[in-house]
């Protein structure tokens, strides 16, 4: 694990997204929400919310960190799903880590609330794409072309 004692703690935010691709009829049913299970929305909100906070308890030499404020929209696309999330802290390291792994899994709910319907439901990319403070400062993906 990386000593981030001597390291200021800073304001540092994240944002980062996962696409989940699935068949028009199984977007039908998100959109009239009828599917079995219910509706998936807040179900997919909670999942990604409950990830962050739990991120240096799954991924290895993660530095645990007080998130200050996780947010996760869900929106239907023409070719599924598109999450968002957010992720806020004061520390000594980053937030990006936290914003991912809350778009994963909140993508992983989604599948498991919807793979009654279809199983071949694709997910990905997942990936940062802004991060905010620290000592490397802002960093913003560029547009897909």
């Amino acid at each position: 694990m990386v000593d981030v004692s001597g390291k200021a703690a800073t304001s540092r935010t994240a944002r980062a997204e996962a696409h989940v691709f699935m068949t028009d009829g199984l977007i039908r049913q998100l959109r009239e929400r009828t599917l079995p299970k219910g509706d998936p929305f807040e179900v997919v909100r909670i999942a990604g919310i409950q990830a962050a906070k739990k991120t240096s308890d799954l991924i290895p030499l993660c530095h645990p960190l007080p998130v200050s404020q996780i947010e996760v929209d869900v929106d239907l696309t023409p070719r599924g799903v598109r999450i968002e999330t957010r992720a806020r802290t004061r520390a000594e390291t980053g937030v990006e880590m936290e914003a991912m792994v809350a778009a994963s899994v909140a993508a992983l709910a989604l599948y498991d609330m919807c793979k009654g319907v279809d199983k071949g439901i694709e997910i990905g990319p997942v990936r940062l794409l802004e991060k905010t403070g620290g000592k490397s400062g802002s960093w913003r993906r560029e547009p897909d072309s």
